[in-house]
């Protein structure tokens, strides 16, 4: 990606439809991360930082995106404020400590990593108590409309997960009390999604946004 492109991503969540989604799952990250002000999250496949900058600045955390994108990065650096900040790294071999983040989450950049479970290796590596992911939905309106055949525009190449395939992205990790969400049900963002989606409970698992939150054992 070249930073006129990370430019239009980011632009992307200043539209209607990128606000109202944005928010939405945002607002469903926040719930299952439930950071306490002045923690240290990491923001793994951060990209243009939209979320590293929602949680260090609506959560009141020290949030750390780490993106293997030097344009991705280069664009969440513009607005950068000191409760945030950005390196560029890749996710299957962290340049971190060991339990170096109270918190991380992973916001569909796991869906395009071919080894799942060596990124969630070593997420658990550097978190000391909860890691979220948003994932992307295979049982949604959504993969029907972008997601099939290989997927279309910035979901090409994605891997839509499946309930099962979500809940079992942990096994055999030093983690427990694994739960699983789901948000943005009708993904339009328009008038009817937004009535809709307070509506119907999270735990129904056919929005878009699938979010999977384990604690990580002492």
């Amino acid at each position: 990606m070249n930073v006129e492109a990370a430019e239009r991503y980011d632009a992307w969540y200043r539209t209607p439809r990128g606000a109202w989604i944005g928010e939405v799952e945002f607002a469903l990250l926040a719930r299952l991360l439930a950071a306490r002000p002045g923690e240290r999250l990491l923001d793994v496949g951060s990209g243009t930082g939209y979320f590293t900058r929602r949680c260090a600045r609506k959560l009141g955390v020290f949030a750390t995106g780490l993106d293997p994108d030097p344009a991705a990065l280069q664009v969440a650096s513009r607005p950068a404020e000191p409760g945030e900040r950005y390196v560029e790294g890749c996710v299957e071999q962290l340049p971190f400590a060991d339990r170096s983040f109270d918190r991380t989450i992973c916001v569909t950049a796991l869906c395009f990593i071919a080894d799942q479970r060596q990124a969630l290796r070593e997420m658990v590596r550097v978190t000391r108590k909860r890691i979220v992911l948003g994932l992307l939905n295979r049982a949604s309106l959504l993969y029907l409309q972008k997601g099939r055949g290989g997927g279309r525009g910035a979901y090409r190449g994605a891997h839509w997960h499946t309930r099962r395939e979500a809940l079992e992205l942990f096994a055999g990790l030093p983690v427990h009390q694994v739960q699983l969400r789901s948000a943005v049900f009708l993904p339009s963002g328009g008038a009817i999604a937004r009535t809709i989606e307070p509506l119907v409970p999270d735990r129904c698992a056919v929005g878009a946004f699938l979010a999977v939150a384990a604690d990580v054992i002492d």
